[in-house]
This record gives structure tokens, sequence and C-alpha cells, in this order.
């Protein structure tokens, strides 16, 4: 994935994650996962590590959260109950 289109993804599920019910089972796991994605985009943009494979790590490691990110979303959706009439 081209980095721009994964940072732009990875904010997508960091403002979606602050949507999670307070109540939900997965909302502390969503808090602590918003603070790895942000630490490593974090990270990523303000690389001036000068170690050449750095940033590809980063953007490894990135991916891996926005995936388990998705993954916590998915599930916090399932917990959603449709109110019966």
């Amino acid at each position: 994935m081209e980095t721009e289109k994964l940072k732009g993804t990875a904010y997508l599920v960091i403002s979606r994650l602050e949507r999670l019910s307070a109540d939900s089972f997965w909302a502390h796991r969503a808090s602590g996962l918003r603070g790895s994605l942000l630490r490593c985009l974090e990270a990523i943009e303000s690389d001036g590590s000068g170690y050449p494979n750095e940033t590809e790590f980063r953007l490894f490691d990135l991916q891996k959260l926005v995936e388990q990110g998705f993954t916590i979303l998915e599930n916090g959706a399932r917990e959603i109950r449709v109110p019966e009439d």
C-alpha cells in the first residue's frame, strides 16, 4: 500500500475507534491501539533517524496496526444491538 494512502487509512481507523461506545468491551483495546497508531504515525512523519530501513519497518508496523484496528471495529460493530420496535 502506498505510504500516503496507508497514513490516511490509519487516521480514518483512529477516528472510527474513537467512536466505539465506552460500554463496549472493545473500547479499552481501541484506546490502546489508537495510542499505538498515533505514535507510529508520529515516528514515520518525523523520521530523522538516519537508519536506512527504519521507515520500512515502521510502515510494516503501521500496516499491522491498521489491520488490528479494522478487527476491533468489526468486533465492536457486532456488539451493536438494533432496538426493537
